[in-house]
């Protein structure tokens, strides 16, 4: 999730007006130990679980459908389930076997079943599809205006969107519905949206209290982790990815996030090895594009192309069962090669949504095929919402240096290192080389 996700003049205002008061709560209210939810939608705002205890429950699932095929409530978490499988297995197989049971259950009662609806906002929006998450979790309120996860999958929508002032107004309503790890989280992610890094770990340190199981433990320990390796404090992060690891062996992503730490500490085998493992356990792009710049950086080149191939391959994979990925398609040719397929994909991606992640890939695709002055256009909407995140500000330094404006450039490349001096495997010595270079020429 992340992840969500992936992302605010607009959030600004929020709070010049008072309008949410989650983000003024933050440690207001006791956490619950142990408090788990026991609604069925849940299973799209909760935490990722162990494959193989998902695995279990969907075979449970499957075995009690077929015994009692008029289960609309049953198809529809089985929806859910296969959902939650394709994100935390990186097996993308699993949406059209989601969306083929969400629509057995609506099939079955398309009056109130506002659990099918939240699935199909939840398989769209994992396919990327965030307009149509939204037209889903709006029929969704309509059945059922009093469910929190209802707003969750609204919000989220939103967020993707680039909606911040309506996404936070969802937030607020889903943590007024019910405080709870979801929530919680949500809360986390807004607070780093603006700029607020202290303010998501508290936050996300609350939506611990409420962790339920090993795996929701888990989830959230790699999420403060995230949040500290991300704002440069490599102890806290490495101390939070261990806690998700003994809390949840099996759960992949505080793996990664030990490999990361690794490298930022320039222990190249050890990262290699530990991004080894992850990859061969959740082959996701992110996690195979990671693996690909450490062979890069260490020269081996023929390693680094054999992962950028596979990164190819399940991109096509993704868009066979109905995932958009013009995103991070963007983003990877940007950086290893296709500048034309890069900006095609950026351009179209903000055909469809203008969140701050899209206008940021539109710069960098717009600087890759050497279109600077355009580029600062959008590389400004992305600063402006105020996000702590070290390659917006890279991104940005690095336009303004080809603008020629040295000043503007030093000034953004000190402040992405100051934020986090190790943000990117292969662009953080570039930072450092093209900083210290304006610096020595003043």
């Amino acid at each position: 999730m992340r992840k969500v996700g992936t992302v605010i003049v607009a959030a600004v205002a929020i709070f010049v007006l008072g309008g949410i008061g989650l983000f003024r709560s933050i440690g207001d209210r006791s956490p619950v130990p142990g408090t788990s939810s026991q609604d069925a939608t849940d299973a799209l705002v909760a935490p990722v679980v162990p494959g193989g205890n998902l695995a279990q429950a969907i075979a449970s699932m499957q075995t009690h459908l077929r015994q009692v095929p008029g289960d609309w409530r049953g198809f529809a978490n089985l929806g859910l389930a296969y959902v939650q499988q394709a994100r935390i297995t990186a097996d993308p197989s699993y949406y059209p076997k989601a969306a083929g049971v969400l629509q057995r259950s609506l099939s079955l009662n398309s009056q109130d079943n506002d659990v099918a609806l939240v699935g199909e906002a939840s398989l769209a929006a994992a396919r990327h599809d965030f307009s149509d998450a939204l037209a889903w979790g709006e029929k969704a309120k309509l059945v059922n205006p009093y469910s929190p996860a209802v707003y969750g999958v609204i919000g989220d929508a939103q967020v993707e969107l680039g909606d911040y002032h309506a996404a936070f107004g969802s937030f607020q309503t889903m943590i007024d519905r019910r405080p709870d790890l979801s929530s919680w989280a949500r809360v986390s992610y807004a607070r780093e949206l603006i700029g607020d890094v202290p303010g998501a770990i508290r936050a996300m340190e609350v939506a611990r209290g409420y962790a339920g199981s090993p795996a929701d433990a888990a989830w959230a320990d790699y999420q403060l982790g995230e949040l500290y390796f991300n704002s440069g404090d490599l102890r806290r992060a490495a101390d939070a990815y261990r806690s998700g690891v003994e809390a949840s062996p099996d759960f992949v992503p505080p793996h990664a996030g030990l490999a990361k730490v690794a490298w930022a500490r320039s222990d190249m085998h050890r990262a290699i090895d530990g991004y080894t493992w992850v990859v061969q356990r959740y082959p996701s792009p992110e996690y195979v594009t990671a693996l690909g710049d450490l062979y890069g950086a260490q020269g081996n080149q023929t390693m680094a192309s054999q992962q950028y191939q596979l990164v190819g391959i399940e991109r096509q994979l993704f868009a066979a069962n109905g995932v958009n990925v013009d995103l991070e398609l963007a983003l990877f040719e940007a950086d290893h090669g296709d500048p034309a397929s890069a900006l095609a994909a950026a351009k179209a991606e903000w055909e469809r949504r203008h969140s701050i992640q899209v206008a940021d890939a539109y710069a960098w695709a717009l600087y890759a095929n050497g279109r600077y002055r355009e580029a600062a256009v959008y590389s400004r909407k992305v600063l402006a919402e105020g996000m702590r995140n070290a390659a917006f500000y890279f991104h940005a330094g690095m336009i303004q240096m080809k603008l020629g404006n040295d000043a503007d450039a030093r000034s953004l490349l000190s402040t992405a290192l100051s934020i986090n001096p190790r943000f990117s495997i292969m662009y953080s010595s570039t930072a450092r080389t093209e900083l210290n270079r304006l610096e020595g020429a003043r």
